[in-house]
């Protein structure tokens, strides 16, 4: 009988077609994110979307949560439980906005301003490591695509 499998792939014979090998390094990326923000809360007690969070209430203190998740260009209530647990750890805080009752603004407390400064170690400072190295007009062409790859993952009216 014969196997089915050939044995192990070359470099050169690993590459799967432009989509599948995009895939690979898309995968690779949501890995190390991953890996990331995991490491991040265990040294500083805040995961890698939480630490963005505090990042942008940081740079626009007054922000509301709907602002805060069009940036992010997340649904707001998909921010609700990152929201609730910064706020319980005392590192945002919400206050009622004076021009609308029902709206809360989020501020940084003094340990959320502390977890803003520049740190090592965190998925940001490996970013900006990476982004170096490489020129702008190659930034600009992988932003556009990854912000293609982005829009076609959003779900499409009817699809929700």
């Amino acid at each position: 009988m014969r196997s089915s499998q050939a044995g192990p792939p070359s470099e050169k014979s690993s590459r799967l077609g432009e989509v599948l090998d995009f895939m690979k390094l898309l995968w690779a990326v949501d890995h190390g994110l991953q890996s990331t923000s995991k490491r991040m809360e265990a040294k500083m007690g805040v995961t890698g979307p939480q630490r963005l969070v505090i990042r942008i209430v940081g740079r626009y203190p007054g922000i509301s949560a709907g602002q805060l998740a069009e940036i992010m260009q997340l649904h707001p209530s998909t921010l609700t439980g990152v929201l609730k647990r910064l706020q319980e750890r005392g590192i945002i805080e919400r206050r009622v906005d004076p021009k609308d009752g029902r709206r809360a603004l989020l501020g940084l407390t003094a340990r959320g301003r502390e977890l803003d400064s520049l740190r090592t170690g965190t998925v940001e400072a490996a970013v900006r490591q990476a982004l170096k190295s490489v020129p702008r007009r190659k930034l600009d062409a992988a932003q556009d695509v990854l912000a293609a790859v982005a829009e076609a993952l959003q779900p499409q009216q009817g699809d929700e």
